[in-house]
């Protein structure tokens, strides 16, 4: 057995221990990694030096958009006759979205609920720093980074926005979550629900990483998927 992230692109590999805790493995059975599963790697590559959530522009408008590192690794674009994961874009670059990688669900969250169009142009705008959201609901704080808020949606001044775009101290009421099953019991427990009042108090900086590491693009069952180098290194395969 070796670890994952040292498999060559273009190698076929069956999963065969998962290393690690709860967390490890559900965030990896969340992409569809688990023991057993086959899968394609398709590149390993060195990741961008500030990994995270991503800052999108869609084009023709000023709107901002912002994903999840995870969902990145499934919206592909084209850019200059090559397809890729719009993970894979630098500062600056645009691309044209071909394709979403996952279920039903998962694309209609991306299209009709982010406006991330297959056929519409993007541009990559940053990668967000590291910071924690500590927001408030009814007397609980919560704390989550920009990834995971990027799936809330608030009603603010009548538009529906993510609850990243809020101001520190400002309140707006939850709309709408975008995930599936497990997401949802996850954020059912912080307390989440449609209607419910939260504000933002403020934004926590994390101590800046000097890692710089890699991330696997493998195909599993025709589904593309991108994983991080820590969870990588967890997976042992044959």
């Amino acid at each position: 057995m070796e670890l994952l992230d040292k498999v060559e692109p273009e190698t076929t590999v069956t999963v065969k221990k998962i290393e690690g805790g709860s967390d490890v493995k559900k965030s990896l059975e969340d992409l569809g990694v688990v023991e057993g599963v086959e899968l394609t790697v398709i590149s390993t590559e060195p990741i961008h030096v500030h990994s995270g959530a991503i800052s999108l522009v869609l084009s023709g408008s000023d709107r901002g958009v912002i994903v999840s590192r995870g969902w990145g690794g499934k919206i592909i674009v084209e850019r200059d006759d090559r397809s890729l994961p719009l993970l894979q874009l630098e500062k600056g670059e645009e691309g044209m979205v071909k394709s979403i990688e996952g279920g039903k669900e998962l694309k209609k969250f991306i299209s009709d609920d982010l406006g991330i169009k297959p056929g519409e142009k993007i541009e990559f705008s940053r990668h967000l720093e590291d910071v924690t959201l500590v927001l408030k609901i009814g007397d609980s704080e919560v704390r989550m980074g920009e990834g995971q808020a990027s799936k809330v949606l608030v009603e603010k001044d009548g538009e529906l926005v993510q609850i990243n775009y809020l101001m520190t101290g400002e309140k707006a009421k939850i709309a709408k979550i975008l995930g599936g099953m497990s997401l949802m019991e996850k954020f059912d427990e912080m307390g989440f629900k449609e209607g419910k009042d939260i504000t933002l108090i403020k934004r926590d900086a994390v101590a800046p990483s000097q890692k710089k590491g890699i991330y696997v693009t493998a195909k599993i069952g025709g589904e593309l998927i991108t994983i991080g180098r820590g969870l990588a290194e967890k997976i042992l395969v044959e």
